[in-house]
């Protein structure tokens, strides 16, 4: 990434924000992200919670049926997020240090979702 870059995170995340409550199905939140072209929800259940693709692969793989379990039950709890002001270099920085390829962006309240996809389309 070309150090002299100054794009910020509101000018590069995904928006609207899609999300999804803690009690619906993991199979409701592949509808929405199959729907939606996305592969992360920002869930509703509790502060700094998502879902992503690779939870609803994991639990498939375990056999969990899509019906019964609930995003809850697979979400990613406490991850870490960025300000809508923060350079992407920071980003790819904390997406690299976190091993994460989603960070939702809060600015107040959660306004966006920045992904390692936009990353990479943003240095191409």
């Amino acid at each position: 990434m070309d150090l002299h870059d100054r794009t910020r995170v509101s000018e590069v995340m995904s928006t609207p924000l899609e999300t999804i409550g803690g009690d619906e199905p993991i199979r409701e939140a592949a509808r929405r992200m199959t729907e939606g072209d996305i592969s992360a929800l920002v869930v509703t259940a509790g502060s700094g919670c998502i879902v992503t693709q690779s939870d609803i692969i994991g639990a498939v793989a375990a056999g969990r049926d899509t019906e019964e379990t609930l995003v809850r039950d697979v979400m990613t709890e406490d991850v870490e997020t960025v300000t809508p002001d923060l350079l992407m270099e920071e980003v790819a920085a904390m997406m690299t240090m976190y091993g994460v390829k989603h960070l939702p962006v809060v600015d107040d309240d959660y306004v966006g979702m920045i992904s390692s996809t936009d990353v990479t389309a943003h240095l191409s």
